[in-house]
């Protein structure tokens, strides 16, 4: 049986009474804590012969599955593929319009994303190529380049440009391996930009659906919309094919989703035709428009037409890495890699959820990377996952990655032999194919009211961040949104008061079907097998004192542990942007809640000695008036303060000097003129569930972590001029002290048998330890380093060393505090000190807490 406390509240003396029911033991090992060096830490982040065989392998991802691929999966990936081609080729010419090129850059685009994905991507149903989103981006920076610098770029060179360096970019980002770096950025920017994004592309396309002329689309999308209502009167013939294919769009999908509720056998059928019918419809209008066009010219043209298309990769060659363009393209792209990374992601991710496998974000922008660079080389602009396509691509039965090549293929037949036909497209159709595919963008208001619900504040950085896209642009709207929304994340971390906690003695209710009953002390037998008596039945919690501040039962009482032991718990961490709150908060609180050291010297408020200490004071402090002292006279002295650092990582300078302060500050304040006690045993400071090896290290150079004199003088902090962090300002004793300190920290020490001295209330479990020169033998071993015994596993262990040193400190004072209806008693000896006699008072033992 396994010695090891699985509860904080389990007692060390009761492992020891019942050693004959368990497993005998005669020696207990020691531990102590070895601390992590500058070295360990660099040969952590050294490369090793595995991690490289492992790094080029996740790189090149295909090696994994390519050599088990199979009939099987082919079958699905070539339908998958060929059907998500037919889908992508009216898709890709559409969203080339809106990043002002000529459309066959969008198939451009989609080629070169099909035919790499499958290469470096994680994900089995996402397809790389034109979205309306980076359409639009693109087209933006288009925009903003030719109207600073009116014809020294072509179109096609400042796209192309902008892809290459977005690809290398992507790439440093992805073969490092820094994926993690775009989950700084919060989801409602991004849900507030596609919304706006949508609206902006609805706004521009209106216009092109409408057949107006003369509208310039790269305004703000509210002056766009009143330009475009006031050019209604303007409206051509192209109306009227826009329009139709707008509702033959709606149409279909309405009638195939009508379908697959109305036969679940075939819903799989029916979700693939509904996919096609942007083929369909662009089918359709084509074959109007050659009817109608194909004796006239692209200007005799009774509607707008695509007109002539490039027959190849006639447009293929090298980006235009010219300095001054590039300089020109760098302010536009953060907001621009910001959007086409956590489109992708996003996409990728959802459909792992879905299909139980995992995306990797790095390889995923490692994908991502490769295309955008390669592609300009074909003539393509910047690509990433688009979600139409990539649900088309699922429904179809997508078994691999592959099934890209198989759509590559199916575009570079279109790019060679359907060119002639692309002639006859009208433009009406292609604005109204777009606008149908982003009309489901925009989050819907039942979203709204979620995050409402979730979190108002965000609510309102989504409303804003719509609202400045509208009013100013799609790129401010990122930038404002991302920025408001870390600020957010800061003021919550600043600001986030830290709670003071007290004890609550919780009781399982039993339910019998009619009547509740719990088990009350009184009624539980000692079980000595276990080592449990009737008080060791409740399990022990801590809740803030300050009732309604969490979400438990506010009437539950809640009881600080012991007069003058107090628990504080950092809620969001500590760091130096918040441990300014945090010191001032425990320092005020403690201050109030305790009496002075020099004020408790005689009971007499009137006394000469309580008079006669107001001269020792700062000025800044307020001068006690004997009415005061009279009513403070009931204060307990502060003995220790437990911190709960469950919140905490890492401790950063400023906020271990935080402490250091607020250390001294509470040394003063409790320590101060008094005679005949050992300075250095007045207040104990411990520290709960703090698992980092060097944030142990650092407190433990700052003096914390052990008895004051035994602190570690490896380093120190700039502190009082009169003291350091490793003594806390007070003399150094002498080694006669030593087993006075131990008797006041309630810490003395047992045989180990091992050359040590393993501490009383040390959490001990079973070990392998090669003792005598056996190996592997089971002996029993601390768990806890012992040589900074005020370092503890869990809360409770923390708050009963704090009550043990507390009690030891009243026995010397011959003082008994009477907390809440039961009086605590000092303990007059070690042996009443120990972990028995560390438990306060069950006065809430009458209320029940489930």
């Amino acid at each position: 049986m396994s010695l090891h406390s699985q509860d904080s509240s389990q007692r060390l003396s009761s492992h020891q009474t019942d050693a004959a029911h368990t497993k005998p033991f005669s020696t207990i090992g020691c531990y102590t804590e070895e601390e992590p060096t500058v070295r360990e830490w660099l040969r952590s982040l050294s490369p090793t012969r595995q991690g490289v065989v492992g790094y080029f392998r996740e790189i090149f991802v295909f090696t994994q599955w390519l050599p088990r691929y199979n009939l099987s999966w082919l079958l699905g990936d070539s339908i998958a593929g060929l059907t998500v081609g037919f889908v992508v080729i009216p898709q890709a010419m559409a969203y080339a319009l809106l990043a002002t090129l000529s459309p066959e850059y969008g198939l451009y685009t989609s080629f070169v994303g099909a035919a790499l994905y499958w290469l470096f991507g994680t994900s089995k149903d996402i397809v790389i190529g034109t979205t309306a989103v980076g359409s639009l981006l693109i087209g933006g920076v288009i925009t903003s380049i030719q109207q600073e610098n009116p014809g020294i770029y072509t179109n096609e060179e400042i796209a192309k440009t902008t892809s290459a360096i977005a690809g290398m970019i992507l790439l440093a980002i992805s073969l490092l391996r820094l994926g993690w770096i775009i989950e700084f950025i919060p989801y409602i920017p991004i849900s507030a930009f596609v919304t706006a994004a949508s609206i902006t592309i609805m706004s521009t396309q209106f216009p092109v659906l409408m057949g107006i002329p003369g509208i310039n689309t790269r305004q703000a999308p509210y002056l766009v919309i009143i330009d475009a209502l006031k050019g209604l009167p303007n409206t051509r013939v192209d109306a009227a094919i826009g329009l139709t294919s707008m509702v033959l769009l709606y149409a279909i999908r309405y009638f195939c989703t009508r379908m697959e509720t109305s036969y679940p056998a075939k819903k799989k059928t029916w979700a693939i035709i509904s996919s096609m019918r942007l083929t369909f419809v662009m089918l359709l209008y084509t074959f109007i428009s050659y009817l109608v066009n194909k004796n006239h010219t692209k200007a005799q043209s009774p509607f707008r037409i695509v007109g002539p298309i490039s027959r190849g990769f006639k447009h293929a060659g090298p980006p235009k890495m010219d300095k001054d363009l590039i300089l020109l393209i760098l302010p536009e792209l953060p907001a621009m890699l910001i959007i086409l990374v956590i489109e992708h992601i996003a996409i990728a991710k959802s459909f792992g959820r879905i299909f139980g496998y995992t995306v990797l974000p790095s390889q995923e922008m490692l994908a991502q990377g490769a295309s955008n660079l390669l592609g300009p080389f074909l003539g393509g602009y910047v690509c990433t996952g688009s979600f139409g396509a990539s649900a088309v691509l699922s429904k179809a039965g997508v078994r691999t990655p592959l099934a890209g090549l198989f759509s590559a293929v199916f575009l570079i037949l279109a790019l060679y032999a359907l060119t002639a036909v692309f002639f006859y497209i009208p433009m009406a159709a292609l604005a109204g194919l777009i606008i149908h595919a982003v009309a489901n963008l925009p989050t819907p208001p039942k979203t709204l009211y979620k995050y409402w619900r979730l979190s108002p504040f965000e609510l309102i950085i989504w409303v804003t961040g719509v609202v400045v896209a509208i009013f100013v642009s799609l790129e401010v709207s990122i930038y404002v949104t991302i920025v408001v929304s870390l600020v957010w994340l800061l003021v919550r971390q600043a600001r986030t008061a830290g709670s003071f906690l007290g004890q609550v003695h919780a009781y399982h209710a039993a339910n019998n079907g009619h009547d509740h009953h719990y088990h009350h002390p009184s009624s539980i037998p000692s079980t000595p097998t276990l080592g449990k008596t009737a008080d060791e039945a409740s399990r022990s919690l801590y809740l803030p004192l300050t009732r309604g501040q969490d979400a438990t039962n506010p009437s539950i009482l809640v009881e600080p542990p012991y007069p003058g032991v107090f628990i504080f718990r950092f809620t969001e961490g500590l760091s130096y942007i918040n441990q300014a709150q945090h010191t001032a908060l425990l320092i005020s609180h403690v201050r109030a809640s305790t009496r002075r050291g020099s004020d408790d010297v005689n009971e007499d408020p009137q006394s000469s000695s309580n008079k006669n200490s107001n001269k020792d004071k700062l000025w800044s402090e307020p001068v006690l008036s004997p009415e005061t002292l009279a009513a403070r006279s009931h204060l307990p002295p502060l003995r220790s303060i437990v911190l709960d650092c469950s919140a905490i990582d890492q401790l950063d300078i400023t906020a271990i000097q935080g402490l250091v302060d607020a250390r001294n500050a509470l040394d003063k304040h409790a320590c101060a003129g008094l005679d005949g006690l050992p300075e250095s045993g007045c207040v104990e400071w411990h520290f709960s569930d703090l698992t980092s090896r060097w944030a142990r290290k650092a407190l433990s150079v700052a003096g914390f972590g052990k008895p004051k004199k035994q602190a570690s003088t490896e380093g120190q902090l700039e502190s009082d001029p009169e003291s350091n962090p490793n003594t806390g300002g007070r003399p150094s004793q002498n080694p006669e002290d030593t087993e006075q300190e131990n008797l006041g920290s309630g810490r003395e020490g047992i045989s180990a048998g091992l050359g040590c001295s393993v501490p009383d209330c040390c959490l001990i479990g079973e070990a392998r330890l090669d003792l005598g020169g056996e190996k592997g033998v089971d002996h029993m071993a601390a768990i806890e380093s012992v040589d900074r015994p005020f370092f503890h596993m869990d809360l409770a262990e923390a708050v009963e060393a704090a009550v043990r040193h507390a009690r030891v400190m009243d026995a010397k004072e011959k003082r008994t505090w009477r907390h809440g209806p039961v009086a605590h008693g000092a303990c007059e000896s070690e042996n009443e000190c120990g972990m028995s006699g560390a438990v306060p008072s069950r006065s809430s033992q009458n209320s029940l807490a489930s």
